[in-house]
């Protein structure tokens, strides 16, 4: 009688592990075609900013309270930028330029999923949540938001190579935090009134839904004016696009992703959650 090799109850449960997780991967490559290889933190072609250029300083509002919702923005699970490679190529680029100047760019918002979007929709169909209108949009019916074009039910951001930035000195070391006591101070007053965000004077702040944001506005007076024009033409040098009424908005022109955009969450970089344990 032909006797079988004993196998043991733990090499059993190894292989019926193995085949589960060669199963999985294999459900992963049919469902998520679009995914890197198991193991990537992202989709093939983005990456994360803080590993092509770590000196461009980072404050990702929607990952936070301070922002025109008042609360973190769905799919931002860590204040990280995300972009496409090209796009991070092109901000580098930027970078290597202020430096000559004893400047640097600061990013506000990157990639934005698509969760994201409609979590802006939901918000601006609410009409009892208005924490943050003294700030971020004073003077703005908060449903007409969409209609006047601050906000969009399609963004451009979803597709992972359009950034909302500025332009900080090259000494600014630490993003400056906002008093959480009232008043909240209006985001159209004079530099050193409003939010001290730390960037040079560009008349606004970030988000600030008004019509004082957008690029030509004089009403923000010269020297806003000539950093708004400064900011554009550097952008436009680097391969991206202006948005007239956000002077912060820009758009790669040569995007690799075209359509609705992607929907995968805003997660913390490999790289900065090694750091963070060490």
């Amino acid at each position: 009688m032909k006797t079988w090799p004993r196998i043991s109850s733990g090499r059993l449960a190894a292989n019926a592990a193995g085949k589960l997780i060669a199963a999985g991967v294999a459900l992963i490559n049919v469902v998520l075609p679009g995914f890197a290889v198991a193991g990537s933190a992202l989709p093939k072609g983005f990456v994360y900013l803080r590993d092509i250029d770590p000196a461009i300083v980072q404050d990702i509002r929607y990952a936070g309270y301070h922002n025109f919702v008042g609360r973190p923005i769905r799919g931002y699970l860590a204040p990280e930028c995300i972009l496409s490679e090209p796009a991070a190529k092109a901000l580098e680029a930027v970078q290597k330029k202020l430096t000559e100047k004893k400047l640097s760019l600061i990013v506000w918002d990157c990639y934005r999923p698509k969760r994201a979007v409609d979590d802006f929709l939901h918000w601006s169909k609410d009409p009892t949540r208005s924490e943050m209108k003294a700030e971020f949009y004073p003077n703005t019916d908060k449903q007409k938001l969409f209609a006047l074009g601050y906000l969009a039910t399609r963004s451009a951001h979803s597709r992972g190579s359009t950034v909302d930035l500025g332009i900080v000195p090259a000494a600014f070391s630490s993003v400056p935090r906002p008093d959480p006591a009232p008043p909240l101070k209006a985001c159209t007053s004079p530099k050193g009134e409003r939010f001290e965000d730390g960037t040079i004077d560009f008349g606004t702040g970030y988000d600030c839904l008004d019509a004082l944001a957008s690029t030509s506005n004089a009403g923000v007076g010269d020297a806003a004016l000539r950093n708004r024009q400064m900011l554009k033409s550097t952008m436009l040098d680097a391969g991206f696009r202006p948005y007239a009424r956000e002077w912060w908005h820009f758009e790669l022109v040569d995007e690799p992703f075209r359509g609705d955009g992607f929907d995968f969450e805003v997660s913390a970089s490999p790289s900065q959650a090694e750091r963070s344990t060490h």
